[in-house]
């Protein structure tokens, strides 16, 4: 049993056959073989490994003639490797009588070769570790070719584990699938954790290298609570998960109690719990546990699932079937938030050397105007079902927010030439996640009609931390005395200039921070709808005064590790393991 630590990015545990996605991109699930195909896919083995020897001999004489014989033993040593007669037998052995796919047997017998050279000591065995490596993935390459799996299209419940998830990987996710993921890299915040939280679906990200010690199709546990992985569980781990498992499904059922109960403060002040969602189906997820509309619609999966930019179709249709099937709750629908290396239909940015800095979000669209009318036409022309509101993300500036408003003036002045129907009066609103943003909040309530704090990225500013680098993970954290001063400079702004204000980051979805949240005057939240009925149950247990009490104490407190033992300390009287 091998237990490793990891960023916890969506809570839940998650017990299942891994899926292994490494470098290459290869996924090697354990697929077996019917008996009448087992000659066949010898025969496959034996002419990839026929075909990777002569490429390894190609490689081995055009090194030889550049740089010399020395430099090119290494090659020799890898063609005597791939043949060796007792790997040769043992990947046959697997295939014919364990019925093992050719794929899943070199994966499975070089990665453990690989874990032999790994366990001795000395730079020479490390580097007879990375040989074995380079000869599976040429195997895998040659065995594999264009046959790789799509996330989308997996069909059994499966656990993956992957050096990292693309965007693009991460919104084909089916969660009824893929029960949960680890990764190798990334940290909290990440597009990656943000679908987890969406999908509902425990998850662990900067876990550090661990692939090569995982094999397709071996049980896995995934604690996204404690960020854990565990790999080969023994049977007591195992049955302990496995409880957790029982003990979280049934305290799910027991909030769905809750569901047509107000978020109502013990002293009768409402909280608006509204939903984070990524994809229009999530939409009934957020009816079925009694949110009051969703407070942050993420339309990036459009762009994400499409190889092309989306057409103004097919962001009209998606839009539309959300505004309907929340009938008469707000929907607050965000443009674009990515960055230009995750658009396939836009050409690679020149010199992003930092892309959380570079052109993402606002400033992308402002720079591609065609691309943002597209989508703001589709929005307008949904919003005659009347519970639209646009937001635009990362402003700030006021000329941004200003030229953002006139290409959505633009966009409803050519909707209203061709006579196309849409809500004159949708109300514009914008994300605060600069501190620039916070600083002229004074200016940008004479500009838009409401604010929702986007906590990811106002974390990731305020303390230059970069949310997805493992290395400084341990740095970001919504808790920061700075993070939470300048929340509460935003809540009393808009409250001065009688603007509604929502929080619809990670941290407005974690029972942690609720009581200070409330207490530094927020009264509406937007989560992931997995979240809200925890939240709606711990608003039902405090009063208004009691949360004022914890933030004006953490207001004076100088660290975060403070703020958090408070917070802790605070939540855990109110909510008790079990529900009574």
């Amino acid at each position: 049993m091998k237990r490793l630590q990891g960023i916890a990015v969506s809570p839940g545990v998650a017990i299942g056959e891994a899926i292994v996605l490494d470098n290459e991109g290869f996924r090697i699930p354990r697929r077996f073989l019917a008996r009448n195909v087992v000659q066949r896919e010898l025969t496959r083995l034996h002419e990839a490994i026929a075909r990777v020897t002569s490429d390894i001999e190609e490689s081995r004489q055009r090194v030889s003639e550049q740089l010399g014989d020395e430099y090119a033993s290494i090659f020799s040593a890898h063609v005597q490797m791939l043949n060796d007669p007792r790997l040769r037998e043992e990947l046959e052995e697997m295939i014919r009588d364990r019925h093992y796919s050719p794929e899943y047997a070199v994966s499975r017998a070089l990665r453990r070769y690989a874990k032999v050279f790994q366990s001795l000591k000395g730079d020479y065995m490390a580097e007879r570790a990375n040989d074995v490596f380079d000869i599976e993935k040429r195997l895998l390459h040659r065995l594999l070719g264009e046959r790789r799996e799509d996330l989308a299209k997996i069909t059994s419940e499966v656990l993956v584990l992957a050096r990292n998830l693309t965007p693009s990987e991460t919104a084909h996710m089916n969660p009824r699938f893929v029960r949960g993921f680890a990764t190798e890299v990334g940290g909290p915040g990440s597009h990656t954790a943000i679908v987890a939280e969406g999908l509902g679906i425990p998850a662990v990200v900067g876990v550090g290298a661990f692939l090569s010690d995982a094999s397709g199709g071996e049980t896995v546990i995934i604690d996204g609570d404690e960020g854990l992985i565990i790999l080969q569980p023994d049977e007591e781990t195992l049955a302990r998960y496995r409880h957790e498992v029982d003990h979280q499904r049934d305290l799910a059922n027991r909030l769905t109690s809750l569901k047509d109960l107000p978020a109502e403060t013990t002293d009768g002040i409402q909280v608006q719990l509204l939903g984070n969602i990524e994809f229009p189906s999530e939409a009934q997820q957020c009816l079925d546990r009694g949110v009051n509309g969703i407070g942050l619609y993420r339309t990036e999966f459009l762009y994400l699932a499409n190889k092309g930019e989306p057409t103004e179709e097919e962001h009209y249709q998606a839009y539309r079937d959300v505004a309907e099937a929340m009938a008469g709750f707000p929907v607050v629908m965000r443009t674009l938030d990515l960055g230009a290396d995750k658009l396939p239909a836009l050409p690679d940015p020149e010199d992003e050397r930092n892309p959380f800095l570079g052109l993402r979000s606002i400033r992308l669209a402002l720079k591609h105007v065609d691309m943002f009318r597209t989508q703001l036409r589709a929005i307008l022309r949904a919003s005659v079902t009347k519970n639209i509101r646009i937001m635009f993300p990362l402003i700030s500036t006021l000329i941004e927010l200003r030229r953002a408003k006139m290409v959505l003036a633009d966009a409803m002045e050519d909707l209203e030439e061709e006579g196309v129907p849409f809500d004159r009066d949708i109300k514009v609103g914008m994300m605060v996640e600069v501190p620039s943003a916070v600083m002229m909040m004074d200016h940008f309530c004479d500009e838009v009609d409401f604010f929702s704090i986007g906590t990811n990225d106002l974390v990731q500013y305020t303390l230059a931390v970069d949310r997805s680098n493992k290395d400084v993970a341990s740095l970001y954290t919504s808790a920061d005395p700075a993070v939470i001063k300048l929340i509460k400079m935003s809540i009393d702004s808009a409250d001065a200039h009688g603007k509604p204000i929502s929080m619809c980051g990670q941290m407005s979805g974690n029972p942690l921070y609720t009581m200070l949240l409330l207490g530094l005057g927020l009264r509406s939240l937007s989560t992931t709808p997995a979240a809200a009925p925890e939240l709606k149950r711990l608003c039902r247990s405090v009063s208004i005064p009691e949360c004022e009490a914890v933030a004006q104490r953490v207001l004076e407190m100088e660290s975060s590790r403070d703020v958090k033992a408070l917070l802790r300390e605070e939540l855990l009287k109110r909510l008790p393991e079990h529900i009574d």
